[in-house]
């Protein structure tokens, strides 16, 4: 006779949940064999209801293992795993790549086997069992589901309307950047000034001096119209008529003179005044006077 003294229990249990796509691992322990030396006979059957039960696996008493049903086909085959562990204590049931047709209930079913008069007989067996729900993203009666899905979507909305306005942040600070320095290169360029070396007319010591004028960009016409002004202005030259020293002890050069701007004469008869210098009377031979004389004559123009 067959009697209840198995203790079979599933874990996890009573009640499992895995998301699609996830692999399941049911464990069978099992206790309290009548002889050490009996062998076991795992099955797992798949209900879907208490009245529809689907043998899928079994591993006999000598450890082979066997698909049944359309489990036997070589896609489930990959999918359905049966172990034994500890010493033939424990067995591990491994479901992968879950799908929303795996859920429902999983019964172990354990046999206990042994000799009797050189005959294999059933000592005992047990039952445990367990249920598998398959969450599938696009779950949408699931209002824990549903809460979820909101909330990660207002976050994702959120992250993108963060990222939008610190974009623009930026963009706009480059943009200021960009505008400020542009302003400081257009200041730059126009406060800078070009200097221009003119030559100017031999002076009465026999020099060239040349002089430095600096004009703005954006007057160049004023500086062109006070020259013309100043040319105009200018009396024409007064020949100078200097004796020429033979006999100097050190050639001394006269300072450059000013420019002496004469007023300017709206008489019809100009008089000009020659100037000429004369040698000094030297009182005393090898004593060098400092003293120079000099004898201005006048004539006059006639138009």
């Amino acid at each position: 006779d067959i009697c209840e003294a198995l203790n079979v229990t599933v874990s996890p249990g009573p009640t499992v949940r895995y998301a699609e796509g996830d692999n399941a691992t049911l464990y069978c322990h099992i206790s309290q064999k009548r002889k050490t030396n009996n062998l076991l006979a795992v099955r797992w059957v798949f209900a879907v209801s208490p009245t529809q039960e689907y043998l899928m696996i079994k591993m006999t008493k000598f450890g082979s293992v066997q698909y049944y049903g359309n489990y036997s086909h070589h896609f489930h085959k990959q999918r359905l795993h049966l172990l034994k562990e500890k010493h033939g204590t424990m067995y591990k049931f491994l479901i992968l790549s879950l799908q929303p047709t795996d859920q429902g209930h999983y019964i172990c079913k354990v046999q206990e086997i042994g000799k009797h008069r050189n005959k294999w007989t059933a000592w005992s067996n047990g039952t445990a069992a367990t249920e598998i729900k398959v969450i599938s993203p696009r779950a949408s009666d699931d209002p824990t589901f549903k809460k979820k899905h909101e909330a990660w979507k207002f976050f994702e909305d959120l992250y993108v309307y963060a990222v939008l306005v610190c974009s623009i942040g930026i963009i706009s600070v480059l943009l200021f950047t960009l505008v400020i320095l542009c302003q400081s290169l257009l200041n730059k360029k126009r406060s800078a000034v070009k200097h221009y070396l003119v030559k100017c007319p031999q002076n009465s010591s026999g020099e060239t001096v040349t002089s430095v004028t600096s004009m703005s960009p954006l007057q160049p016409k004023k500086v062109k119209k006070k020259k013309e002004k100043e040319k105009v202005e200018q009396p024409p030259a007064i020949p100078a008529k200097a004796p020429i020293a033979h006999n100097f002890p050190k050639p001394k050069l006269l300072k450059p003179q000013r420019k002496l701007i004469l007023p300017k004469i709206t008489e019809e008869n100009l008089t000009y005044a020659e100037l000429e210098l004369m040698k000094p009377i030297q009182e005393a031979k090898g004593i060098p006077s400092m003293t120079v004389y000099a004898q201005i004559l006048f004539e006059e123009n006639k138009l």
